[in-house]
């Protein structure tokens, strides 16, 4: 089709949109020159300073930080972490629970010298996260949210009460996180996808969240998606989400992750995380749209990535769901890794280039990763930098993957705060292992370091709160719950203190201006005409953002008002706001400003689709009839097809089957775009229309219809699956057996390696030879594991392993495969009632379940027609001697693997 015509037809159907390029916004570039710190220990900044500011037995296993308005540090620890796992008899052990610690530098000379218990409890299994409002210390340990009041300031709790329980996770990585409070008073937090979580709020509004995910532990074996909230909503796997600090209006912010550790709002009201992954060097860092998805389940929870895994589908795409309708892109791929804890560091004690960093704490990467985002299009720009690493230096100076027992390895840092000085504090769980519910350093050592400007000893201030000025210098504060207690104190006060915060919004420090706002807002009618001024003609969109949340948050009756004013602003990332906010409205009462946004849309910006995607709930046919008009489909422009994509009305099937169909008509990607559209439509006519394609015989696109409709055929489309005549797993017969672990050799029985020579440190000791390590992987390896192009898709793909392993996890994943076995390969037998036995990996389990096959066969099975259904707690990996191994063979596969060739 002629560009030109294209080109006039996006134009005459979005005539008048401002123009899509994104809007510059002053931002001062992180530049980072990493060198070695003088212990030659760390790798970090030249302008700054890395020192030992706490150790063991001051604090042990080091989970969570936060900080007090004394600028004393509080730590959950996690002496006891999975006793069942790591035997007592072998590792440190508190008999009276988990502790929580306060550490305090007494004598200013930049080191803790106090350290006292504030509270030891049975309640207390490994809890991961921690903050200190006021005088409450909220302790996030599932499945409970627990506050210990200390009402007279003695540093022990006078009052405990389980706050909200019902959090999935107990015992697990994938659990309850901190609790952090957000520039506008609310309480923000996350929790992983080790469900159910089925939470009340203290208005009695009900959460209920869920997914396939089991396992990680004993207690993790009951969960399933589909499960409907109280606003009948399906919210699924790890959750973002934010309450009252009364635990009164809680909300589910964003959805669908695998285990964020812990959330981190900016003053601008942006949420920001980071994301792990199943082993396939695809975590992630990413911002949070309110409402997004961040897609590492399918939409209702019930499969996992692998069962929609597209053919040639990369794995980041496929882990993400990043080319599905409804998910918001995925952020910065950060590879290999484990990654915990986050901030945003605003403060000015580090110098003006670290201000607005992003910090993402990798304990499986021993490195802290810095960010600035620069705002881009409706979304963010992510660009990755080491701030602080123990391996430094390019991979070709240092193998470390190579070295068996080097101790900076060691190094796994585990969260990152900033103090009330300016400074930050690193928490360091020290430990050979990280991730698999293990560890291995018994005696539970941990550290905490201070990151602090080269030369200075920054001190804590001293806030005096009987003084507006004295508020003001608290909310001012770096630390982020620290400030929320000015924040507090002014509110209370209404319009008397709005001068002084007005004089705020002059400050050089662009954070101090948005707190300004969002507390204007919270001053009545006279503050709120302030903010509704930088809504209309301020000249900084990040701040007319901040301005539109703000209001929307204090006055939420006049949404409308606000909505209207900036529905035409020029920078997408204030007009995205307004979409997300429209999305629980009914369509009569929004259709008008629906319209006028998606006028707006000039294509190619995801964040800003997804979030018109989400203002038009309700009102797809409208929007889909509005920007077609009834127009030929093959003259569709790209942003109109765009649209049709993320709303998928079944008005569009007739359209979308012409459009796939519409061969040396349209290019090839068009087709494969329209025919992916009818893929997400829950409707029989789609479904047939898909099937149509499949048997059309056009070859680029064909074989790729057949495997929508063998896929949704057992979800979306199964109550049309019998007119869909596609290969059934009835026809099997009622002798059928799936292969046994026995194809692969494998006797479960006897799946241990006998002696002292199949050690990590015996197989260690043993120099190897890649190439010969290639010969046994292919010969032993390849017919369960891919390695770059050859290979099977069985067991975990190992293309990128030596980015993850280095030579003592590779040797033990090898030598001990039943220690942890990855997520989604836990190995699960079915029978049914006619007799069929099923065995493999599940990879949905819904109304219809899904099992892969030793084989790699895909079987579908109907819930009704299952009679057992049991999850084997072994790993189907046989070990090395029971494929006639010898110790020198691993180290040989080992060398090969780590080569990374």
């Amino acid at each position: 089709m002629d560009k030109k015509l294209l080109l006039c037809f996006a134009v005459a159907i979005f005539s008048g949109c401002s123009d899509p390029r994104p809007v510059a916004i002053e931002h001062i570039p992180l530049q980072l020159n990493i060198q070695p710190s003088s212990d030659s220990l760390f790798f970090l900044p030249e302008d700054l300073e890395i020192t030992l500011w706490a150790e063991s037995p001051q604090l042990f296993n080091p989970t969570n930080l936060d900080v007090d308005a004394r600028g004393r540090l509080w730590v959950t620890e996690a002496v006891n972490y999975r006793d069942f796992n790591n035997s007592p008899e072998n590792h440190l052990h508190f008999g009276e629970g988990d502790r929580v610690m306060i550490l305090e530098d007494t004598n200013g000379d930049g080191k803790c010298d106090l350290s006292k218990v504030f509270v030891q409890d049975k309640d207390l299994v490994a809890p991961l996260g921690i903050a200190v409002i006021g005088n409450q210390v909220i302790v996030s340990c599932s499945p409970n949210l627990i506050i210990y009041t200390d009402e007279d300031g003695d540093d022990k709790p006078d009052k405990k009460e389980i706050f909200l329980k019902g959090f999935g996770g107990y015992d697990h990585d994938h659990s309850l996180h901190a609790v952090v409070v957000g520039p506008d008073g609310h309480w923000y937090f996350n929790t992983g996808n080790a469900g159910p979580h089925t939470v009340t709020d203290r208005s009695g509004w009900t959460l209920r969240s869920g997914s396939n995910y089991t396992g990680g532990t004993p207690y993790n074996l009951e969960n399933s998606g589909g499960r409907v909230s109280d606003d009948g909503r399906v919210w699924v796997g790890g959750m973002a989400l934010r309450m009252n600090p009364d635990g009164t209006g809680l909300k589910v912010m964003a959805h669908n992750f695998r285990n964020a550790y812990e959330l981190a709002p900016d003053s601008y009201g942006n949420i920001w995380q980071n994301d792990n992954d199943d082993q396939v060097v695809t975590c992630r860092v990413t911002w949070l749209m309110e409402g997004g998805n961040a897609g590492y389940f399918s939409a209702d929870g019930t499969r996992s990535w692998q069962a929609d895994q597209k053919p040639g589908q990369d794995i980041f795409s496929a882990h993400w769901h990043q080319e599905d309708p409804g998910v918001i892109p995925a952020g910065d791929r950060t590879g290999a890794g484990s990654p915990t804890g986050f901030a945003v560091y605003e403060g000015d004690v580090l110098g003006e280039k670290y201000r607005g960093m992003l910090l993402s704490v990798d304990a499986g990467r021993n490195v802290v990763f810095a960010y600035k985002p620069q705002p881009f299009g409706a979304g963010f720009k992510l660009e990755r930098h080491d701030l602080i690493t123990t391996i430094g230096g390019s991979t070709e100076d240092y193998k470390w993957n190579e070295i068996f027992q080097d101790k900076r390895r060691w190094f796994r840092p585990s969260d990152i705060v900033t103090g009330t000085d300016g400074t930050l504090y690193l928490a360091d769980w020290y430990d050979p292992v990280v991730g698999g519910h293990q560890m291995h350093d018994s005696s539970g050592y941990g550290r905490i370091f201070r990151i602090s400007p080269k030369g200075k000893k920054p001190t804590p201030p001293v806030f005096d709160l009987t003084t507006v000025a004295g508020q003001i210098e608290m909310l001012k504060n770096p630390a982020v719950n620290v400030r929320n207690k000015g924040f507090v104190q002014l509110q209370k006060q209404g319009k008397t203190v709005i001068p002084d915060v007005q004089n705020l919004l002059n400050d050089p420090n662009p954070f101090y201006r948005a707190r300004a706002i969002w507390l204007l807002a919270q001053l009545g009618p006279e503050g709120q005409k302030v903010v509704e001024e930088i809504l209309q003609k301020g000249k900084n969109p990040e701040e007319r953002v901040t301005a539109y949340r703000a209001l929307r948050e204090a006055n939420p009756a006049d949404l409308l008002t606000y909505a209207e004013i900036a529905a035409t602003d020029p920078w997408p990332g204030v007009r995205r706001e307004v979409a997300v906010s429209l999305r629980t409205l009914p369509w009569e009462k929004k259709k008008d400003l629906v319209v006028t946004l998606f006028r707006q849309y000039s294509g190619g910006d995801r964040w800003e689709l997804e979030a018109l995607g989400l203002a038009a709930e309700g009102g797809e046919p409208v929007i889909y009839h509005t920007f077609t008009q009834n127009r030929d489909p093959l003259e569709w422009s790209q942003p109109v097809a765009q649209i049709v994509w993320r709303l998928h009305p079944e008005e569009a099937i007739p359209a979308l089957k012409t459009r796939a169909l519409a061969e040396f008509i349209l290019s090839t990607d068009t087709r494969i775009q329209a025919m992916e559209t009818l893929a997400f439509i829950p409707q029989k006519e789609a479904a047939l229309a898909m099937h149509e394609i499949s048997q059309s015989g056009r070859k680029d696109l064909s074989p790729l219809a057949q495997w929508w409709v063998e896929n949704r055929r057992n979800n979306d489309w199964q109550p049309w699956a019998t007119e869909l005549p596609v290969k059934t797993d009835e026809a099997l017969g009622a002798d059928y057996q799936s292969p046994g672990v026995e194809s692969l050799g494998v006797n479960l029985s006897e799946n241990t390696n006998p002696s002292e020579e199949w050690t990590v440190e015996a197989v260690a000791g043993m120099k190897g030879d890649a190439a010969r390590g290639k010969t046994l992987f292919v010969t032993h390896c390849q017919t369960c594991h891919r390695k770059e192009e050859a290979g099977n898709d069985i067991g975990p793909d190992l293309s990128q392993i030596h980015t993850k392993f280095d030579r003592a996890a590779m040797i033990d994943a090898i030598v001990n495969p039943g220690g942890s076995i990855a997520f989604g390969y836990e190995p699960t037998r079915i029978k049914t009632k006619s007799g069929v036995s099923y065995f493999g990996f599940l990879l949905s389990d819904g109304n219809v379940k899904m099992i892969k096959e030793l084989s790699g066969e895909r079987r579908t099975i109907r819930s009704e027609d299952i009679q057992e259904k049991e999850k084997i707690n072994q790993s189907i990996m046989p070990v090395p001697a029971g494929l006639g191994l010898k110790p020198v063979d691993v180290a040989d596969i080992c060398v090969y693997l780590l080569s990374g060739k």
